[in-house]
């Protein structure tokens, strides 16, 4: 027969007590949202138990706790802070995450080194609207592009997947969100490096800089927490029209300071200081007289720079080009980059001018030209261009002598030289002057053949009659055309003693008239004539009858003396109008 254990009542007391026990643990001291240490109890293929000291342990995904490259980086026994994410005390379930335990703790950490003003490593992983992402070993802060350097960054892709130290801005943790600076820290290195430069900056002194910046006026340098403004006339000691043509961005210089204001942290630097000036005794390199080669360099309206040496340019004036060619811009003769030949006209070291000329190069063809054709030389040459002023014939290369409308006949009216000539055709000439000075060569074709008007004097003298055509008829009097290209004027006063309004209404132009001349002179070409005069001329030579009384006699001897004084008015008055008409 079997024995039975009989349950004492002390053994019921000890069962309850542990009961109790067990009921009454410390498993639920867990609370929601911290983060406790546990022991890990199991590692299978999806998920990995932890103990945590509750009434069960918790169920972590095994991702929680696998490497990049797919390895688990726990075993059982290991000692892992986890986060309390919910339990529930009736079914003694726990819900728990390493992620978020481990986030927690950088978010701590985070916090700590923003109260202590630290610096906090990152990884700028990719570009977004505004600025950048930044892993911050486990947490994703925001970049703002304005504070990710000093200045803008030529190329913000460069910056992804670079590491740099970050001030951490500010933290929320309820919603997970970091906002870091790059800009801050550089602020902070640079006001530190700048400190230290001031004490150590002389004007003289040469000092590395690098290119940061660059405008139209010139360069700004880095010299290490310092900005220095290099100047584009302190560039080079030849002329450039941009600091680019001799710098980039990121250029590292060796420069010369050239002014330093300390209390206004202001530095001027310069580059061309560095080697010596090629302007220092440039009239002895340079004399008046000499010719150089030089390359064209720059083109101007009024001129073309030419440089002679590295830092060297002198100006050809426009002027200065050409002999014969009135040009209206340096482009018709040079180009830049060409090689021209040029004479040293003039050196001003002071103002770092030098004058250079490119026609001298070659003698002068008006001095050519004064030589082989001396004034009254007879020439044969083609017609280049007609004016409404005259035409031009071509002399010499670039040289073109002028035949005034007024050098092309002696009698003929000419309103316009292409009654005359056409461009191209051969016209022979004589020489009338030749000015060096003004570029100035004239021709004549009249000059050619003896002036018609030096016969009329003798053979129009004053009282000859003559026969002639009405050529032109005005308010002030007839044009008489005596023979072909002499005209005479019949002044108005000179028609008719009666009053005559106006000659158009006596006579008309073709009709042939009898005069007689009354003025005549070949030097101001001017030959007077007056039909009024004639007629009394006839009237004279009439019989005249005298009365038989003294009153008679006397009557008639007055009106021979009035005759004789109008005939002397008519003769001034016809002078007077001939020269209005000239």
């Amino acid at each position: 027969m079997e024995k039975t254990a009989v349950e004492t009542p002390e053994m019921e007391m000890n069962f309850e007590a542990a009961l109790e026990d067990y009921l009454n643990s410390d498993f639920g001291d867990l609370d929601e949202g911290t983060i406790v240490s546990g022991e890990v109890v199991k590692v299978d293929k999806d998920y990995v138990l932890v103990d945590v000291n509750f009434k069960s342990e918790g169920q972590i995904p095994v991702a929680e706790f696998t490497d990049s490259e797919g390895n688990v980086t726990v075993n059982v026994g290991d000692k892992v802070d986890v986060y309390v994410a919910r339990k529930n005390e009736a079914e003694g379930t726990i819900l728990l995450s390493r992620d978020k335990a481990k986030r927690m703790q950088l978010f701590d950490k985070l916090e700590d080194v923003q109260e202590k003003d630290g610096v906090a490593v990152g990884r700028i992983i990719r570009r977004i609207k505004g600025g950048y992402t930044v892993d911050l070993g486990g947490v994703e802060a925001f970049l703002p592009g304005s504070h990710v350097d000093l200045r803008p960054v030529p190329d913000m892709d460069a910056l992804v997947n670079q590491e740099f130290d970050f001030k951490i801005l500010k933290i929320n943790r309820r919603r997970s969100n970091v906002i870091v600076s790059r800009r801050v820290l550089l602020e902070e290195q640079r006001a530190e490096q700048r400190e230290a430069l001031l004490e150590t900056l002389a004007e003289g002194q040469v000092v590395q800089g690098k290119v940061k910046n660059i405008t139209e006026y010139g360069v700004f340098i880095d010299l290490g927490g310092l900005d220095g403004l290099l100047h584009i006339t302190d560039m080079s000691w030849k002329r450039i029209k941009h600091p680019k043509e001799m710098v980039q961005l990121g250029d590292d210089l060796e420069l010369k300071i050239l002014n330093f204001d300390k209390e206004g942290e202001k530095v001027s630097l310069g580059l061309k200081q560095l080697v010596p000036d090629p302007w220092q005794n440039i009239a002895e390199k340079y004399p008046e007289g000499s010719k150089f080669t030089g390359t064209v360099t720059n083109l101007a309206d009024y001129g073309a720079f030419v440089e002679l040496e590295e830092g060297v340019e002198g100006l050809v004036h426009i002027s200065e080009m050409s002999w014969t060619r009135k040009l209206r811009h340096p482009s018709q003769m040079v180009k830049v980059g060409e090689e021209v030949d040029v004479v040293v006209l003039g050196v001003d070291q002071d103002k770092k001018r030098i004058s250079l000329g490119m026609k001298q190069v070659n003698p002068n063809p008006w001095d050519v030209v004064a030589e082989k054709y001396p004034e009254g030389t007879i020439l044969e040459g083609t017609i280049k261009n007609i004016t409404e002023f005259g035409v031009f014939i071509g002399i010499e290369e670039g040289i073109d002598g002028l035949i005034h409308v007024s050098d092309i006949s002696w009698t003929k009216k000419i309103r316009h030289p292409s009654e005359v000539y056409k461009s191209g055709d051969s016209v022979q000439a004589k020489v009338l002057t030749v000015d060096k000075e003004n570029e100035k060569f004239t021709l004549g074709v009249k000059q050619l053949t003896e002036d018609p008007w030096s016969h009329v004097p003798g053979k129009y003298p004053v009282g000859q009659l003559v026969n002639g055509t009405v050529t032109n008829i005005t308010d002030f009097g007839l044009f008489v055309e005596v023979e072909e290209g002499i005209e005479g004027l019949v002044h108005v006063s000179e028609i008719s003693r009666k009053k005559v309004k106006s000659p158009s209404e006596m006579f008309k132009e073709g009709d042939t008239i009898e005069a007689k001349v009354i003025h005549v002179s070949a030097d101001e070409r001017r030959l007077g004539l007056s039909i009024k005069q004639l007629k009394d001329d006839t009237e004279k030579r009439k019989p005249k009858s005298y009365g038989s009384s003294p009153a008679d006699a006397g009557a008639t001897l007055g009106d021979l003396l009035r005759e004789k004084l109008q005939e002397v008015a008519g003769i001034e008055e016809a002078k007077a109008a001939d020269e209005d008409e000239i």
